[in-house]
């Protein structure tokens, strides 16, 4: 068989093909299942064994050439038509970008990180667990009585129950004391853990919300003493507030959870509405703690009579207000973007130790 017409005449005809459209018209005129040489294929049913061998060769020989034509000229005119592209569309990527608002880390997020970087330092994990607590956690297992006022509705917000149901009832959180209950049952001692949170309280005015944030702290060993407590709260306010020395007061108190117990001030003078922390003849009251009480200890699967510890108790809010000189609490939860590029943080701004810890 002379093919070599055949092939000059679609080589030539792949090669002026001027887009994708006239190339596939080409493949089909050629390929193609009515293609010429798919015809000529068909015929080499009625060749004789030796003239069918020949002439199938010259034939797949023919089709590859073509097909090998047809890849390459598609791949060309792709090219082509990229390149006309970046000539009509092109971008200056040296011109500077469209400004954008940057998001910011609200205050009690960032308070956040930054005290749960100071207790890690001091060998502290972080514990976590429900905002929806049982009465159980929140108060009988932290030896609050049921005549406590904080068990009252008007201090507490209750959960729902319908007519005839009768299990205990279920509370939003009063406080974040319930994950200590559950880190002491689910560790044992000895044990070192910060509880930071939501929590709620029917509550509302300039330093008061129903929803507010609270971190609180505990230390279980063999020989913790009232001792460790003071080391660990005089550091923690000195790196939090960026100060080489802080004063605390320790007045005695009452808290149904710890015995003896504590409230704690530290000094502060406020000259001209500048406060400064360490200084001056003002006290201000910043959190509560002391002595872990023997029933709580006992309610958290540990033996009172073999270990002991040390627990508190602060707002994260109330000392955001006190760090970065916030004036009212409600402004918080506001949702005033404002408000928050003022006082917002950098998502980049990662809190570190900027007091350092003695050791």
């Amino acid at each position: 068989m002379d093919l070599s017409e055949l092939r000059g005449k679609y080589i030539e005809a792949v090669a002026k093909a001027a887009d994708e459209a006239a190339l596939e018209e080409v493949r089909l005129a050629a390929l193609g299942k009515k293609g010429e040489i798919s015809a000529l294929m068909a015929t080499l049913g009625k060749m004789d064994p030796e003239a069918r061998k020949a002439a199938g060769a010259q034939l797949n020989v023919l089709k590859d050439e073509i097909d090998v034509a047809l890849r390459a000229r598609k791949a060309g005119l792709a090219d082509a038509a990229l390149d006309a592209r970046l000539k009509s569309e092109w971008l200056d990527v040296t011109l500077p970008g469209r400004p954008r608002r940057m998001g910011s880390i609200h205050p009690v997020s960032q308070v956040m990180d930054e005290l749960t970087a100071i207790f890690a330092d001091m060998g502290f994990s972080v514990a976590e667990g429900p905002q929806v607590e049982s009465d159980w956690y929140n108060f009988d297992a932290l030896n609050i009585p049921p005549e406590h006022p904080a068990r009252q509705e008007h201090d507490t917000f209750f959960m729902h129950r319908a007519k005839g149901d009768n299990r205990p009832p279920h509370v939003l959180r009063t406080h974040t004391s319930p994950v200590q209950i559950r880190a002491m049952l689910a560790q044992g001692a000895p044990i070192r853990v910060i509880a930071p949170g939501r929590v709620y309280r029917m509550d509302m005015d300039q330093t008061h919300t129903p929803m507010f944030h609270q971190v609180e702290g505990m230390a279980i060993d063999r020989d913790i003493s009232m001792a460790n407590l003071k080391w660990v709260l005089e550091e923690f306010c000195r790196a939090f507030f960026e100060v080489d020395k802080v004063e605390l007061r320790f007045r005695a108190s009452h808290f149904p959870f710890t015995e003896p117990s504590a409230e704690v001030d530290i000094r502060y003078s406020n000259v001209g509405g500048q406060l400064k922390i360490g200084e001056g003849d003002k006290w201000m009251e910043i959190l509560g703690s002391g002595m872990m009480h023997p029933k709580v200890l006992a309610a958290g699967g540990i033996d009172p009579d073999k270990w002991q510890g040390f627990a508190f108790g602060m707002g994260i809010d109330r000392i955001a207000m006190l760090k970065y000189g916030i004036p009212d609490l409600r402004a918080f939860f506001d949702a005033d973007l404002r408000w928050l590029r003022h006082y917002g943080f950098s998502p980049l701004d990662m809190p570190d130790l900027p007091g350092g810890l003695s050791r």
